[in-house]
């Protein structure tokens, strides 16, 4: 296919269910970096995996241009999962498969393609189920913006790969081309394999990690242990938003189903259910590894059989009306983007799942105009704290 096709391709991509905006795209330079290094090392037979595919603009583009008949892909977000069906569905595209990170994911492949994270650790879990159960003569071509880039990823790579060699950059995108993978032995890699977590739970089961194991570690001034996969917001540490919400935790009500919204390791979910062991806790994220975490976190502190992990977006299974308290620390991040929608998107989400006189709490950079939008969409509000960086705002449904 001409490359103008490709281009084609990209401009019809979009992101939805995730926030669209003008400002927002569903693909960037990198994205094409990584199909133009990929098109002299495919062929039919090459068996590719994608991952960090965040709207299909790498599965659908190599299916498109690539001459491959089917790619394996994982992405971690919930909504990317969807964004990537409904793009292939719109173009007419098929023989894609999603798959968790792990060895139905990477066994065989002999090319992989990755966006590079933005953190280390995530990294680290991606390098090492790639060198575990991918062909061990593979090549990882993986690419990001410059200004997202450190030279920790090489390092990174360099422990998992025999050969690291990043490439020049172009418009403001670099890539890494890593091959020829330093496998972990056997014993290791059953061990690692031991320690993950794999209980079903809604959707999160299916999109969760399958390698490596959550890093663990005891938070003394909450008395919890808390548990974070590499893609985890904060990793094992608090976050100082969710740090000042639980001040508050004394006021909130004892809900017959509370929700932890973007529940990250599910710190709040842990101290809320260990506060009200009558209560009925559900933590959710449109992350896998966010859900695995959070599970292994209630898992950790004796609270697994009060606390069900999902994966979700914004919430859409679950039914109207059917939470009494929602908690709330929304991201003021849409991936590298500065921008309030992915807050507001929530606040909508909360008002149609909370019941009737139903609590929001939530907890927001104080420069964030958010109270009038919860004032509208949700109910009445009220602001119980500021700190010099954070509001803690409560908002009642309307009956």
């Amino acid at each position: 296919m001409a490359e103008n096709s490709l281009e084609d391709i990209f401009g019809m991509l979009r992101r939805y269910p995730d926030v669209e905006a003008p400002n927002l795209q569903a693909w960037d330079a990198t994205d094409k970096l990584l199909l133009d290094a990929a098109a002299g090392r495919v062929g039919p037979e090459i068996r590719l995996a994608v991952i960090g595919d965040r709207y299909g603009a790498l599965t659908l583009g190599a299916l498109a241009s690539l001459g491959v008949r089917r790619v394996r892909v994982h992405e971690d977000l919930i909504t990317g999962e969807r964004a990537l069906r409904n793009n292939a569905s719109a173009l007419g595209l098929a023989g894609y498969e999603q798959l968790p990170l792990g060895e139905q994911l990477l066994a065989g492949a002999g090319l992989v393609l990755l966006q590079l994270p933005r953190t280390l650790a995530e990294l680290e879990e991606i390098a090492e189920a790639v060198a575990r159960y991918a062909d061990p003569d593979v090549v990882l071509i993986a690419g990001g913006r410059v200004k997202h880039m450190s030279l920790g990823m090489n390092a990174v790579l360099e422990r998992h790969f025999r050969t690291v060699q990043p490439q020049l950059a172009r418009q403001k995108s670099r890539l890494i081309i890593a091959g020829g993978a330093r496998q972990a032995s056997a014993d290791t890699a059953g061990e690692a394999d031991a320690r993950s977590p794999h209980a079903a739970v809604g959707h999160a089961a299916v999109g969760r990690p399958a390698v490596g194991h959550p890093a663990v570690e005891h938070l003394a001034e909450l008395d919890l242990d808390v548990a974070a996969h590499g893609a985890v917001f904060a990793g094992t540490k608090l976050d100082i938003g969710t740090r000042f919400l639980l001040t508050f935790l004394p006021e909130m009500p004892a809900a017959r189903h509370a929700v932890d919204l973007g529940c990250g390791t599910g710190i709040l979910a842990a101290m809320y259910a260990r506060q009200n062991p009558e209560s009925r806790v559900t933590a959710t994220d449109r992350s896998a590894a966010a859900v695995a975490s959070a599970e292994a976190t209630a898992r950790a502190n004796g609270l697994a059989d009060r606390i069900t992990a999902l994966q979700d977006d914004a919430m859409s299974t679950l039914p109207a009306a059917s939470a009494d308290l929602v908690l709330l620390n929304p991201p003021f991040h849409l991936g590298a983007s500065v921008h309030a929608g992915a807050g507001i998107k929530l606040f909508e989400a909360a008002a149609r799942v909370l019941a009737p006189g139903g609590q929001l709490w939530t907890v927001f950079n104080r420069h964030l105009q958010y109270l009038p939008a919860l004032e509208r969409l949700v109910g009445p509000t009220t602001v119980r704290g500021n700190n010099p960086k954070f509001t803690v705002a409560v908002s009642t449904r309307r009956a």
